[in-house]
């Protein structure tokens, strides 16, 4: 047994020694390599503050498209109005502008966080209601002004309860419209 002392001392040695020399060099202010959990901090930092930067762009791009988007519906429902006040017929190529036209305000629609609007009345004061082709023609127009005017209102920062109503109105009018031709 006591040729086993010695060795297991030595190995006892060893080890505490080992390890005595490691946490020696993390303490070390001359230590080669950086503190490791102060780096990270940092790094997460920077990290947040480039991420926080790539969605301020994003925000605002996506609110510039918003706006595209808001001048498309704009252009296409004076389109839409000024063909049928030159010929009092709904023709294939109103119905295209048409289905063009609620395309964009559903995509308008949804970037502001609004859905269908089935569950609310639709009977509101201050919604007109189109009678005929001519009168939901200018419906659909002036309804699409409104909405253009809500979305420049707006921010990236904010929604409008006011243009999600507004984009609404003008696909009830698209409805009434297809159903009517």
């Amino acid at each position: 047994m006591l040729r086993f002392a010695p060795l297991s001392f030595v190995l006892i040695s060893c080890v505490a020694l080992c390890t005595s020399v490691a946490k020696a060099q993390n303490t070390d202010p001359g230590f080669p390599f950086p503190d490791r959990d102060g780096k990270r901090i940092e790094d997460s930092k920077q990290v947040r503050d480039m991420l926080a930067k790539q969605q301020a762009e994003r925000d605002k791009k996506e609110h510039e498209e918003l706006l595209k988007r808001a001048e498309t519906a704009l252009a296409l429902s004076e389109e839409l109005d000024s063909a049928f006040e030159e010929n009092p017929v709904v023709t294939p190529n109103d119905v295209k502008k048409l289905a063009e036209l609620e395309k964009v305000v559903k995509k308008i629609r949804g970037e502001l966080g609004g859905d269908d609007d089935q569950s609310v009345e639709e009977s509101d004061d201050d919604d007109e209601k189109p009678v005929d082709l001519k009168s939901a023609f200018r419906v659909l127009r002036s309804t699409t002004v409104k909405l253009v005017d809500e979305i420049r209102k707006t921010t990236r920062f904010s929604i409008s309860a006011v243009a999600i109503q507004s984009s609404n109105a003008v696909i009830r009018v698209i409805k009434f419209l297809r159903l009517k031709q």
